[in-house]
């Protein structure tokens, strides 16, 4: 068996120091807004570049109360991809917002800024681009269109913990940067949690409010807020993992391309990424006609698989009669064919050659 994902064989690795790390913790007794959480915030506000890194419960959480506090709201329009996961789009609904699907670029699954300029209307508040399966969407060309536009940027960095452009990191770009902690992400923890980051001191404050009842000082609140925090567990785990999010980064990008490769053919189409960076394999995902023999003969030969996204979010039924959505060629494209093989750092030549030959045995 070969899996999709295998996070006992980085827990192994790093044993000793999370273990250590845990009964720290639970000797402390400090379990809500520990000292681990603070100091996780202020060594990923270093790591990534930004003034305010803010834990939260989830990076739905971060993507919502981030929308709040950049000022969407009711009735506004908010451009974004069809190709990604629900929270995406759900955060957006939360705030009464309109989404907007645009299509996405062929080569990267990111979304289009062609599509985005096509889209913007006077009810435009905001972009928010996913960095999708831990590819950098186009963010100089998306910050060139929301300066011109006055539009926000939230940028959905659930998949890209580590990804750079022109030496920014993913979270730095826009107006504010959301990551999901969920276990399988490339920095990811041991249950939910999420993180917010920005360089605007009044939105970092908003946020704050908003993931706190509203509440600055002990029992007085100032708006209607949530109740949205990493625990200190999770805080100490990540912790010993943003250590090595560099190491885990560059073999999942060693893995790609050794895939890359061997899987070289006239009936599958490569992830396309440039050797910057810019693309950290959150997942590792290729396009081919063949896409339903492909997934029978890995399941056959019990190694694991999935498909991101055969529906898009535009044609789901939750959100289908409440958002707007322009043309989706490419879209419904590679929805039809796209497939993710195992990808995570400790995965080994002979797996890889095992997946590859099976595969190719496919097309």
């Amino acid at each position: 068996m070969i899996p999709m994902l295998d996070l006992k064989l980085q827990y192994a690795a790093l044993k000793n120091d999370i273990d250590n790390a845990v009964a720290d913790v639970l000797q402390n007794t400090h379990f809500i807004m520990g000292p681990n959480v603070k100091q996780f915030e202020s060594e990923a506000a270093q790591y990534l570049g930004v003034k305010h890194a803010i834990s939260c419960n989830s990076g739905t959480d971060a993507l919502h109360l981030a929308l709040r506090a950049c000022g969407i709201a009711e009735g506004d329009e908010v451009i974004t991809t069809p190709f990604s996961y629900a929270a995406t789009v759900e955060a957006i609904c939360y705030v009464g917002a309109i989404p907007v699907f645009v299509d996405i670029e062929p080569n990267t699954y990111n979304i289009s800024t062609q599509a985005i300029e096509s889209a913007i209307t006077t009810k435009t508040k905001a972009i928010l681009p996913v960095h999708i399966f831990g590819q950098v969407a186009a963010m100089q060309e998306i910050v060139n269109i929301a300066e011109k536009n006055n539009l926000k940027i939230i940028e959905d960095c659930a998949q890209s913990f580590g990804s750079k452009q022109n030496n920014q990191q993913t979270g730095s770009i826009g107006d504010a940067g959301c990551f999901s902690f969920f276990p399988s992400k490339n920095l990811g923890c041991y249950g939910d949690g999420g993180l917010f980051t920005t360089n605007c001191d009044k939105t970092a404050e908003q946020f704050m409010l908003l993931k706190s009842h509203g509440s600055r000082i002990r029992n007085q609140h100032e708006i209607v807020g949530w109740n949205s925090r990493l625990d200190e567990l999770q805080a100490a785990i990540l912790r010993i993992k943003l250590k090595h999010i560099d190491e885990f980064n560059n073999n999942r990008i060693s893995v790609a391309k050794r895939y890359n490769e061997l899987l070289a053919s006239p009936t599958i189409v490569t992830p396309s990424f440039e050797n910057n960076g810019s693309h950290v394999f959150h997942q590792y995902t290729l396009l081919s006609e063949n896409r339903d023999a492909i997934s029978e003969q890995l399941t056959k030969e019990n190694i694991g698989h999935a498909i991101y996204y055969s529906i898009p979010l535009s044609e789901q039924p939750a959100f289908k009669a409440i958002s707007r959505s322009e043309s989706l060629t490419n879209t419904l494209s590679i929805c039809s064919k796209c497939i993710s093989l195992p990808m995570f750092p400790e995965i080994s030549n002979q797996q890889i050659e095992k997946v590859v030959s099976t595969v190719k045995s496919a097309v």
